[in-house]
């Protein structure tokens, strides 16, 4: 027994031994652990402060704002495919289904009248096409167009408004009421239904979300962009929303100017665009029996057919040409 005893202490103490002086951390070796967890802390907090210091910069702003402006002009071509979007930008209150009710009614109506005049069925069908089908869709724009115009010709002046307001004191809320009560339609119906969506609850964001659904417009998203990044990262908000104005103006001016260099191309792409109707028109007042042929016998409207085809591939292709994205 003793044998075994003495051999099982020895092997405990030459095991304390190896473990103190090969497996164990001494205290040099804590210490340097210490050491470079607080590094590594110490790293981690500065790269910290290094991507907020960077994301304060110029660059990093910028780099936010046309990442935001891509997403917006995502969402602006998916938002105006549907009709209900375009109902909105025209500031119809009428619903989807009042409008379609109302396009069906002229697409019969039309559908008739060339029917009673005795021309033929597939006249009368393309007829009630382009009176049921276009002719809403294309008032709807037409006014849709106008009223975004108006829109962005007045902004301007309405965040001039806000910087004067912030300069002097005010908060933006009040500022908001005064484009509301003072600024001509469409800026103050809209900044109206604005300030009472903050006063039900929604944020300021969200109410410029709601507002940019309903004015699609270049302008109001840089104003949206604009406020969205300052509660962010702080700043003057007077000073940034002095820059936008600036930068709007200049649009505005850019625009002016394309629309002064390509009114050449407007004018002769409209001057080619309605000189056959015209002409046909004329012909018709003159000789009746003449161009009658062409609305009564088949050959004819097979022609006429394809001429309005042909011609509508024209136009729009004189459009695109002289139409400008800037």
């Amino acid at each position: 027994m003793l044998p075994i005893l003495a051999a099982v202490l020895a092997f405990i103490t030459i095991a304390g031994l190896g473990w103190v002086f090969v497996g164990g951390d001494d205290s040099s070796a804590q210490a340097i652990k210490r050491a470079e967890g607080f590094t590594s802390g110490t790293v981690r907090t500065a790269r910290a402060k290094a991507a907020k210091v960077e994301a304060n910069t110029p660059e990093a702003r910028r780099k936010a704002i046309e990442l935001q402006l891509k997403e917006a002009e995502r969402k602006e071509r998916k938002a105006r495919m549907t009709m209900k979007a375009r109902l909105k930008h025209a500031g119809m209150s009428m619903g989807i289904r009042t409008f379609w009710i109302i396009s069906a009614c002229l697409g019969v109506v039309a559908f008739l009248m060339p029917l009673v005049f005795g021309l033929n069925i597939f006249v009368a069908i393309g007829i009630a096409l382009v009176v049921g089908l276009g002719l809403p869709r294309w008032v709807v724009g037409f006014i849709g167009k106008r009223r975004l115009k108006k829109f962005s010709l007045e902004f301007a002046n309405a965040v001039d408004v806000i910087v004067r307001g912030i300069k002097s004191g005010l908060p933006v809320h009040d500022c908001f009421k005064i484009i509301a009560r003072e600024s001509p339609a469409p800026v103050g119906p809209e900044f109206q239904t604005l300030v009472e969506g903050l006063g039900v609850g929604l944020t300021l964001g969200q109410a410029l979300e709601k507002m940019y659904e309903r004015i699609p417009t270049p302008e109001l998203r840089f104003f949206t962009i604009v406020i969205a990044i300052q509660q962010k990262t702080g700043g003057n908000l007077g000073e940034a929303l002095s820059n936008l104005t600036t930068v709007l103006r200049a649009r505005r001016m850019m625009g002016e100017k394309i629309k002064a260099l390509s009114s050449e191309a407007t004018a002769s792409a409209g001057i080619i665009g309605s000189l056959p109707p015209v002409v046909m028109t004329l012909v018709g007042l003159t000789t009746p029996a003449y161009m009658g042929l062409m609305f009564t016998d088949f050959r004819g409207q097979v022609m006429l057919l394809g001429s309005a085809i042909w011609m509508g591939m024209g136009i729009l292709m004189m459009k695109k040409m002289i139409s400008f994205k800037f």
